[in-house]
């Protein structure tokens, strides 16, 4: 039966392949892709006196394609230690010896019964994974040298180039650090940040603007370097960008701006912007590119958060336009926006403007008990407001909406007793201006509860 021996051919160990019969040396190995090739003969130096660790090389490497023989059948997971059954199968050996000691006396691939519980040492197959996983980590070692060195050359080359040339930089800088985590760190290390931010100014192109926020927006900023971006001439350059660029650069702005927003000493003043929070909202509405949508209402999100930016928002008519996208949104989107537009009704304009739109009380209703119960505790926030406004002329729209109904399920069925109670007060005051027999009629419609 097939098992894995050491063999000569040619002076090189070889294996059998496992039950198929063919022997394998570890140069045809290579050659024929079982070790995926990179070094002379299948094996490759080190270059350092200390033997690599197998572990720390699987670990590092975390690759998804390894060769079939490699990985051991219990874990699916690339064998370190591999021992041989009497069978001819080959497994990891802390995985055979557990399967053992459960009291199995079977081979698991196979089922059959062993004659002989002993197990071999794999000493070619060990051979073998070692070797091609010493050939992968070395030459990512190597990929990883060469990128941060070519990270340090581009930093060093953007202080000395202008027109194209800086261009040509910025745009290898951006590649090189999008591909490589190592590369981002080198560029970090060697003053990079500040290097890319100075490009930033009221003369900047917005080409090369696009490219130094694209980069800017994968790093790890520091405290001091988000002050630095705080700057006026900086920050207008961005939001020009934001109104004027690609889908990809539109989105890169309103990341990078939320990014600066989570520093503690950031000015609420820098967004209560005009021309932001309308490229913000062109963003939200583009229909062509709703990939822009979610990082678009995440920063109006936090925009809202500051007090002194709601009242603009209201002014440049955010709220119906916010209400009217409210059906095309997914989940996370939807609660969002929902979010935003609770956040405006705190604001006497902000009521008025969601009363004044006419799909407000209908898409309301419609979000009440079906997403989550944070979107239900903002429509309930919002159709309170509105009807505490305008009591009899909204309390009519929103009963022939379906509100009752809605109110009544959330009464029974909402775990959350603070919208059970906000609820109860919505209904009590829906129903002031009814007959006790036309308001139980309105309660029983159900047309809207799907």
């Amino acid at each position: 039966m097939p098992m894995f021996q050491p063999s000569k051919r040619d002076g090189v160990v070889g294996f059998d392949g496992g039950g198929d019969g063919h022997v394998l040396d570890l140069d045809t190995a290579v050659k024929d892709g079982v070790l995926g090739g990179g070094g002379v003969g299948g094996v490759v130096a080190t270059g350092v006196g200390e033997k690599l660790d197998l572990s720390k090389m699987i670990e590092e490497l975390d690759l998804s394609e390894v060769p079939s023989v490699f990985i051991c059948p219990i874990s699916l997971e690339p064998m370190q230690d591999p021992v041989t059954l009497c069978t001819g199968q080959t497994y990891e050996k802390s995985n055979i010896l557990k399967w053992f000691n459960l009291g199995h006396l079977t081979c698991p691939t196979t089922m059959q019964e062993l004659w002989d519980d002993s197990v071999t040492p794999n000493r070619t197959l060990y051979h073998l994974i070692y070797t091609w996983f010493s050939q992968k980590y070395l030459l990512m070692k190597k990929k990883s040298e060469d990128v941060q060195g070519r990270a340090a050359e581009l930093v060093e080359t953007l202080k000395k180039v202008k027109g194209q040339a800086r261009v040509q930089a910025l745009k290898e800088l951006h590649q090189v650090v999008g591909a490589h985590a190592t590369a981002r760190k080198t560029l970090i290390d060697k003053g990079g940040i500040a290097v890319v931010s100075s490009l930033l100014g009221p003369f900047t192109s917005h080409v090369v603007g696009s490219i130094a926020i694209a980069i800017l927006v994968n790093l790890s900023l520091d405290s001091e370097s988000r002050m630095n971006l705080m700057q006026p001439a900086k920050i207008s350059l961005m939001v020009d960008i934001l109104n004027e660029g690609s889908i990809e650069t539109k989105i890169n702005c309103t990341r990078l701006i939320k990014m600066l927003m989570e520093e503690k000493d950031f000015r609420s003043e820098i967004v209560s912007s005009h021309s932001l929070l309308v490229g913000i909202m062109r963003l939200v509405k583009d229909k062509r590119h709703t990939v822009g949508v979610l990082p678009g209402l995440s920063l109006l999100r936090t925009i809202c958060l500051h007090e002194e930016a709601r009242g603009l928002i209201v002014s440049i008519g955010a709220v119906p336009q916010l209400v009217e996208c409210l059906p095309s949104l997914d989940h996370e989107c939807l609660e969002l926006a929902l979010f935003v537009l609770d956040a405006l009704s705190s604001l006497p304009q902000g009521v008025l403007a969601l009363k004044d739109c006419s799909k407000t009380i209908p898409n309301m209703v419609r979000v009440l008990m079906r997403i989550s119960e944070s979107c239900t505790q903002y429509a309930l926030t919002i159709l309170s407001s509105i009807c505490k406004l305008a009591p009899e002329e909204c309390s009519s729209i929103a009963l022939d909406a379906g509100l009752a109904a809605k109110l009544l399920l959330v009464i029974q069925s909402c775990s959350d007793p603070v919208l059970k109670q906000q609820s109860s007060e919505l209904l009590k005051l829906c129903s002031l201006n009814y007959s006790d027999t036309i308001f139980i009629s309105k309660c029983k419609l159900t047309r809207t509860i799907q």
